[in-house]
């Protein structure tokens, strides 16, 4: 499900704003990074269609927190699912009828309302590709993919990057072995 972007916004697919969120907290040279983090934060959010305050960093670093809890079915899943519900308490959508439809306007006030599309994508997502929505299998990695292969079995964020890596490792394995 698509929903309705403001006038003026970027339009950001609603799939590559739920991966741009899951995503923003790469680890590089071995640590975790923060791209929600002071000024470089203010800019993500703006690039993904936000206001780009603080208040709004924060709410979308609690939303970004709590679907990683749910989506690796971490310990504190009810109280991650507590956290959405409670973005979305002040979410309404509206229909606007266009001629291709019925498109939904998220209705939320403005510092809100990134971090309540990011939830409803995740629902949509969950809802229309159950299970393809994973971390990679790379242990050393905390980025997420979106499979939409047809057997439903990618295990890596990037083949280039963590596939790679995870394959020679596997082969040294073996080799040793």
């Amino acid at each position: 499900m698509e929903f309705a972007k403001e006038a003026g916004m970027p339009a950001v697919n609603d799939e590559d704003l739920l991966l741009a969120l899951l995503n923003s907290a790469p680890i590089e040279a071995g640590r975790m990074t923060d791209q929600l983090a002071s000024d470089v934060g203010s800019d993500l959010a703006l690039r993904l269609g936000g206001t780009g305050s603080d208040a709004e960093a924060a709410r979308l670093r609690a939303t970004r927190s709590a679907l990683h809890v749910i989506v690796r079915g971490s310990v504190g899943v009810r109280e991650a699912t507590r956290e959405l519900s409670a973005i979305l308490d002040s979410t309404v959508l509206e229909p606007r009828v266009t001629n291709r439809g019925v498109d939904w306007e998220v209705q939320a006030p403005a510092d809100d309302r990134l971090a309540a599309r990011v939830v409803l994508a995740w629902s949509s997502v969950e809802k229309q590709f159950p299970g393809r929505l994973r971390p990679c299998a790379n242990s050393e990695c905390n980025l997420f993919l979106l499979d939409h292969s047809r057997p439903g079995t990618a295990k890596w964020c990037s083949m280039a990057a963590c596939g790679n890596r995870m394959k020679a490792r596997s082969y040294a394995s073996r080799a040793r072995g």
